[in-house]
């Protein structure tokens, strides 16, 4: 355990920052090779706050390999049997109609992203979004309301997401015992009006049809396939080094705040990893009360930016969305629900 930082440390992590927040929108190429600069500023992040580790390094290597691996292989799934899902998808709006095709797309992964995985939830939703007769922009505004919405489903349970899983594990013991349902009972009343108000945006795209029993889709090549499951392990590894790298410029942020504070403090989920913050922020020492606005806030502001949550990259590497076009979708959407939910929160705890 390295000791406390020195204030040019704190400075220069503080602009690094700054730097994933901005430089993105700011310069094409940090944009395009979002993945590659995300690295980079890891290994600046891990530098500076002096915490590299061989433990570290292994990790770094590791973690991401079982959801590149999930990535691959359900890609190879798609592109062999995509079109039974086309189907599928196909089948459901001819009985239900666009927008309620649309609705019950959101609605259902995210829930059921609770039971099997954020990861497959994500891949599933984006390679049906792909098939959609739907201009890009219009695409593009699914796949961010299908990520919220995945994001506030899958903290439901313990096997959701790894946000959900630390918190399990750290509220195990005394005072809260917290088994598989816990979440689901502390948050299910917060979640569910999120997920219906995402379903319902969604559902708001569906003037049209939909989709074609009779239209092909273009499959992905194995090139593709494994170019994308490559730029996913270096997502995650980057976001494995960020979050190393400034969790003690965080944990110096949220020491003795508020939970008022702490829930924009949280915004800093937009680029790191939120199961980062809920590893530092997460303690049975918390009142029920700050609990959940740590939970919500970190949630919400995990579909700010396309760092900010694994379905994020996922979605935006499958349907090729920008860092930029994300944000001008997902920021305002976005600081709007933080701010209902605050003071919604602050109103009724």
């Amino acid at each position: 355990m390295h000791g406390e930082l020195s204030s040019w440390q704190n400075i220069l992590l503080a602009a690094l920052v700054l730097a994933v927040f901005f430089l993105p929108f700011l310069f094409k190429k940090a944009e395009e090779q979002l993945e590659g600069f995300l690295f980079v500023c890891g290994l600046l992040a891990v530098t500076l706050a002096e915490v590299w580790t061989i433990h570290l390094v292994q990790e770094t290597l590791k973690e991401p390999i079982l959801i590149a691996a999930a990535v691959f292989v359900l890609g190879i799934l798609f592109k062999r049997f995509g079109g039974k899902l086309h189907l599928a998808a196909h089948h459901v709006e001819s009985k239900t109609g666009p927008r309620w095709f649309l609705f019950l797309l959101v609605l259902a992964l995210g829930i059921c992203s609770s039971l099997i995985t954020a990861i497959i939830a994500a891949l599933i939703g984006a390679e049906i979004i792909k098939g959609l007769r739907l201009h890009d922009k219009q695409k593009n505004r699914l796949a961010v309301y299908l990520c919220f919405a995945i994001g506030l489903g899958a903290v439901l349970t313990p096997v959701g997401e790894p946000l959900s899983t630390i918190a399990i594990a750290r509220l195990r013991g005394e005072p809260y015992h917290a088994g598989f349902f816990f979440l689901l009972e502390k948050l299910g009343f917060w979640i569910l009006p999120g997920l219906l108000l995402f379903a319902g945006l969604a559902a708001r795209l569906g003037i049209a049809p939909l989709t074609d029993a009779q239209r092909a889709v273009s499959a992905d090549t194995h090139a593709t396939v494994l170019k994308r499951a490559g730029k996913v392990y270096l997502f995650i590894a980057a976001l494995i080094l960020l979050g190393e790298g400034l969790k003690p410029l965080a944990g110096r942020l949220i020491h003795s705040l508020s939970r008022s504070a702490l829930y924009w403090i949280n915004s800093l989920s937009a680029v790191l990893d939120n199961a980062t913050m809920a590893s530092i922020e997460i303690q049975p020492t918390l009142p029920p009360d700050t609990l959940i606005f740590l939970f919500i806030s970190l949630i919400l502001a995990g579909g700010l930016l396309i760092p900010g949550n694994i379905p994020n990259i996922i979605c935006a590497s499958k349907l090729n969305i920008k860092s930029r076009d994300w944000a001008r979708i997902a920021l305002p959407m976005g600081i709007s629900m933080m701010l209902v939910y605050f003071f919604a929160l602050l109103w009724l705890l």
